[in-house]
């Protein structure tokens, strides 16, 4: 099998699990508060990473090419980049309770839409035609998912899942920053430990935290750390390095569209005609800020 189909199959895998743990948060508080299952899934998050950790510093070794575990560069990305994990990630989680599992995935990923505009606004990057028009139609996309009856009807969730977006284009833009001076991975882990600690002590403070809950939200909390936080990470590692970046995210933008098909088959949240157009359109937009410029 060709390096490209292979790495297009796992990023395909990639994306139907992090689209389908929309409906593992979705399930999982109906056992635990918001900050517990975030900082649940995020501890386990960290520990699948240590493995890959361990296993990365093998290679590099035998390579002749070791580097520092932790150094001063990745720990500072990693607590910057933990903080503003931790805030789009509760704002996702919180939003999770007022929201349905389709909602969530399509306005959680208009961050590919939304880096551009940060990138023209704060680096000053020229964006074209194209953008706008995307912008356009993910906004009337989101409006025809989400409002119904009118921008009244929008919810509490759905607003949340705006500011998990534009919090979550942060984070991949401070990423962007650090660029290749830092050790993904271990940024990766440093953020998830660092979104442990805050959203647990949001859990320690604000619920009621018991082993019992936890037991009960055990299989969508495993689903969502081991495999969304820890398995499909290193996917995406592994895949990305043999296929064009453009590929690579017009691909995982397919995490929008199995939220939507996970939630209909798993939770029986079907879609008006509606709200059907409105993912065709926010989808469409998705696709078209992501293919290269003719």
């Amino acid at each position: 099998m060709k390096k490209s189909l292979r790495s297009a199959l796992l990023l395909l895998l990639t994306a139907l699990i992090w689209g389908s743990a929309f409906v593992a948060q979705s399930v999982g508080m109906d056992y635990v508060g918001p900050c517990t299952f975030l900082m649940s899934r995020s501890i386990l998050g960290g520990i699948a990473l240590i493995p890959v950790i361990h296993f990365l510093r093998k290679r590099e070794a035998a390579e002749g090419n070791p580097r520092p575990l932790f150094p001063d560069k990745t720990l500072k990305a990693g607590l910057i980049c933990g903080v503003i994990l931790f805030t789009a990630s509760l704002s996702q989680q919180v939003g999770m309770l007022y929201t349905s599992v389709a909602n969530a995935g399509f306005v959680t990923s208009l961050y590919i839409i939304i880096v551009p505009i940060i990138g023209m606004l704060f680096a000053h990057k020229r964006v074209g035609l194209r953008l706008w028009t995307g912008a356009v139609m993910a906004l009337c996309g989101i409006y025809l998912l989400c409002a119904e009856n009118g921008l009244s009807d929008i919810s509490v969730g759905d607003y949340l899942m705006l500011v998990c977006a534009i919090v979550f284009a942060c984070h991949i833009m401070t990423v962007d920053h650090y660029g290749e001076r830092i050790d993904g991975v271990q940024v990766a882990f440093i953020q998830f430990i660092v979104t442990a600690v805050l959203s647990g002590i949001g859990a320690f403070l604000t619920e009621e935290v018991t082993w019992a809950s936890i037991q009960g939200a055990a299989g969508p909390i495993l689903y969502a750390g081991l495999l969304s936080s820890g398995v499909a990470y290193t996917l995406q590692i592994v895949a990305q390095r043999d296929i064009d970046p453009t590929i690579a995210t017009l691909i995982m933008s397919l995490e929008a569209s199995f939220s939507a098909l996970t939630g209909w088959i798993v939770l029986g949240e079907a879609l008006s005609q509606r709200e059907i157009l409105g993912c065709v359109l926010a989808f469409a937009a998705m696709i078209l800020v992501q293919l290269p410029s003719l």
